[in-house]
């Protein structure tokens, strides 16, 4: 916010109010209290929620004789905004707009700071002519900068100086702490943690080593580096995570925390040699960046009831299930959020605690030190918990004892790699449990994946013939068979504005605008899910040893939505595409 005379926020002031935008009978309460309490009287405006920064900027503006310009919604093209080095723009509040006329044109929080202007125009060699803009518009621009990976290649160029120079050192953990290949490091994270990535690949091939982020559940190549930069990374790596740097020919697993961008991340390390190297995958567990609410995450509709039906049971298990990163564990840290209450025992057994949540006991599983899902569970069930949490059920021991959990009295938790809902239940049978148990203490089932999201900029289209033909086949049976029939269909199935069927094909979809902030024109992830309420005919089934295929089949007679069909429906409202369903859920029916 712009430092002001007290003469210039008057002004500012009256002129709010003059326009209607400010009440002036709020503006002279809080005027009132800062003569007691001495603070900045716009600052306590706008914190009161009187006014806000884009009308002070707008009004600053025009009381100070100066151009305002609107930034929340621009996209400035990356060569204008190098103009000024990232960290200048940040510290300065000030973003580079274009040339006008031989002058850079630069916007402003605080266009009176004559100093930061002349400084900006020293910096650049282009005389500056200062425009105004809010702080949020300053801030969607600054977040436009993409990775700088400049650090990257002097730290490349800094290494192989540095490799000529020495060749051979004793001391090869001084050299790694001590080399440039640090800030390389920091500069890879700090791009996968801005760019919400879920894992880094670090791949050696013959002649290069490649990096790669996973972003929204997709791989995306983000640079290549020399093959002399290999060593000394994988190095600083392995020292950060406690591993041996000496060790090349077996696989490696460690783990540490990093302060990036000011947020605290842990890492989860895991190397191993391949052909041309040692191949370093890094999974970044953000706990800042999942929003643990299971309606935001896409489910929906029947699905829902039938969950929060099953979570409202004092005993009995709820078992999620879906392939790695499929956000199994997510969903189970949502639906405890649901249950957690001091009056309540809530205890977790985790690999690894993926988010620390306040009120519920966390438990690390440590195997070196003899603590398993299997021992843990047994320890667990000595403190008198209300609801247990398994991270995963591997093997018949722990799911005996899950199961045993759940016939005592108490509400279970865990997950399971199977590709359906209804996979989760022949794959307990293989694993030793009895099917009368499991008719007893199954209360839900839950199937998911991870689609990509499109993004908030977007446009429609009419569906291709493929495309209809697809939704037709999938989700035509469940869409509203006439006008009339939409809002009670929509309300059943948790989507809101459900087109009617059309034997045609005539559906309108939406796809999203892609940017540099948005590949592919997605953004963000939802889940598609698909939930199976273990009822009397379900456990009929269950004792009968059914395969997953007559489960599902009776399921679906019930109102089960499949993973596939929630797909088409989230790619019906606008939430995803259909060749996204296709990409995750093509093997569903």
């Amino acid at each position: 916010m712009a430092l002001l005379t007290r003469d210039t926020q008057d002004k500012v002031i009256n002129l709010l109010v003059s326009e209607g935008l400010a009440e002036p009978k709020a503006v002279q309460e809080v005027v009132d209290e800062v003569a007691k309490t001495h603070q900045p009287l716009i600052a306590a405006l706008v914190s009161k929620g009187v006014i806000t920064n884009r009308m002070v900027s707008h009004a600053t503006a025009n009381v100070l004789g100066v151009q305002y310009i609107e930034l929340e919604n621009i996209i400035i093209d990356q060569d204008i905004l190098l103009n000024l080095p990232q960290e200048i723009s940040e510290r300065s509040m000030a973003v580079a707009l274009g040339e006008a006329n031989g002058y850079l044109v630069v916007a402003m929080v605080d266009v009176t700071n004559v100093q930061s202007t002349d400084y900006l125009s020293t910096l650049t060699g282009k005389p500056v002519r200062a425009v105004m803009s809010s702080e949020e518009g300053i801030r969607n621009v600054l977040s436009q900068y993409r990775a700088d990976f400049s650090n990257v290649d002097k730290a490349v160029e800094a290494s192989n100086k540095e490799e000529r120079q020495q060749q051979v050192s004793e001391d090869v953990k001084t050299i790694v702490q001590d080399s440039p290949i640090s800030k390389a490091l920091t500069t890879i994270l700090e791009f996968a943690v801005k760019s919400k990535a879920s894992d880094i690949h670090i791949e050696p091939l013959e002649e290069m080593l490649v990096i790669r982020c996973r972003i929204d559940g997709v791989l995306r190549r983000v640079m290549e580096l020399p093959k002399t930069v290999e060593p000394a990374l994988v190095s600083r790596i392995k020292i950060l995570a406690n591993l041996k740097i000496d060790e090349h020919r077996i696989p490696q697993d460690g783990q540490f925390a990093v302060l990036v961008s000011d947020k605290e991340v842990d890492l989860r390390i895991a190397i191993a040699p391949v052909v041309w190297g040692e191949q370093v995958v890094i999974r970044i567990l953000d706990k800042t960046g999942t929003p643990l609410d299971i309606e935001q995450m896409g489910m929906t509709g029947h699905a829902l009831k039938m969950v929060l039906e099953g979570i409202s049971k004092p005993n009995g298990m709820i078992l999620t299930s879906g392939p790695t990163g499929s956000g199994k564990s997510t969903t189970l840290y949502a639906l405890i959020k649901k249950i957690k209450d001091e009056k309540i025992n809530i205890v977790t057994l985790e690999d690894p605690v993926e988010y620390k949540m306040d009120g519920v006991n966390q438990t690390q599983v440590n195997v070196d030190a003899g603590l398993t899902f299997a021992s843990g569970l047994r320890s667990i069930l000595r403190q008198d918990p209300d609801v247990v949490m398994v991270g995963e059920i591997r093997d018949g021991e722990t799911a005996q004892l899950a199961v045993q959990a759940a016939l005592t009295g108490h509400l279970v938790f865990s997950t399971l790699h199977t590709n359906s809902a209804a996979g989760i239940l022949p794959r307990l049978l293989d694993m030793g449990i009895e099917p009368f148990l499991l008719a007893s203490t199954l209360n839900t089932v839950i199937g998911q994946r991870l689609v990509r999201r499109v993004s908030e900029k977007k446009t429609t289209y009419q569906a291709s013939e493929i495309e209809a033909h697809e939704i037709n086949e999938v989700v035509g049976s469940l869409l509203p068979q006439s006008q009339a029939d939409v809002a009670k269909v929509s309300e059943d199935l948790g989507y809101p504005g459900l087109p009617v069927f059309s034997k045609e094909g005539k559906y309108t979809l939406t796809q999203g605008v892609e940017d540099t902030d948005t590949p592919g024109g997605f953004k963000g992830r939802a889940g598609l899910y698909e939930t199976i309420a273990v009822d009397e005919e379900i456990q009929k089934l269950l004792v009968a040893q059914a395969t997953s295929a007559d489960i599902m089949k009776v399921a679906k007679a019930k109102g089960t939505v499949t993973m596939r069909q929630d797909g088409m429906l989230k790619a019906l409202s606008g939430i995803t595409t259909v060749s996204e369903v296709n990409r995750v859920a093509s093997d569903i029916a």
